[in-house]
C-alpha cells in the first residue's frame, strides 16, 4: 500500500531549530516517536510567544490541544540538528490546525510530518472563544 508523499519544505512558513538530546534516542538507536509531539508543541508555542500572542502566565485566550498526529518517513538520532517547519492548515473561529514538518538540518525531504489542532478557550472558563483580531492577522501569515 502506498501513501501520499510528505509535504516539501516550501509548504512551511516558519522554522524552529531543535537539537536532539541524549535521552531522545530509544533502545533502537533513533529518536522515539513520542519526542516528535514535544517538538510540535515547542514549535507552535515558541512561535506564539515570539509573536507576542501568547503570554504563558497570564494570557487569555489559551490553546488546548484537541488533536494531533504524525507520519514518519526517516529516522533521526542524537546528536543531530533538526528544523521544524510550521504552517497554518485551517483557521477556524476558535481553532487552528497547524501542519508541521520535521527535517534533518538542511535536508530536502521531511523525516516526519504532523498536524496539531488547538481550540482557543478562556483561561478561566475553559470554554471556546473566538480568536482575537490580532491573533487572526498573525496566524493568517502562516497560511
Amino acid at each position: 500500500m502506498s501513501r501520499a508523499p510528505l509535504r516539501p519544505r516550501s509548504a512551511y512558513r516558519h522554522w524552529t531549530p531543535i537539537t536532539t538530546r541524549w535521552h531522545d534516542n530509544d533502545v533502537y538507536g533513533h529518536v522515539n516517536n513520542t519526542v516528535y509531539y514535544g517538538w510540535f508543541d515547542t514549535a507552535v508555542n515558541a512561535w506564539l510567544v515570539e509573536t507576542e500572542l501568547l503570554d504563558v502566565e497570564a494570557g487569555d485566550p489559551i490553546g488546548l490541544v484537541v488533536e494531533t498526529g504524525c507520519r514518519y518517513a526517516a529516522s533521526l538520532a542524537f546528536p543531530q540538528k533538526v528544523e521544524v517547519g510550521l504552517a497554518v492548515a485551517k483557521l477556524g473561529t476558535s481553532s487552528v490546525t497547524y501542519h508541521l514538518g520535521i527535517f534533518a538540518e538542511g535536508a530536502a525531504d521531511a523525516a516526519a510530518e504532523g498536524h496539531f489542532t488547538h481550540v482557543y478557550v478562556g483561561r478561566d472558563s475553559r470554554r471556546p472563544v473566538p480568536l482575537p483580531a490580532d491573533w487572526r492577522d498573525m496566524l493568517e501569515r502562516l497560511i
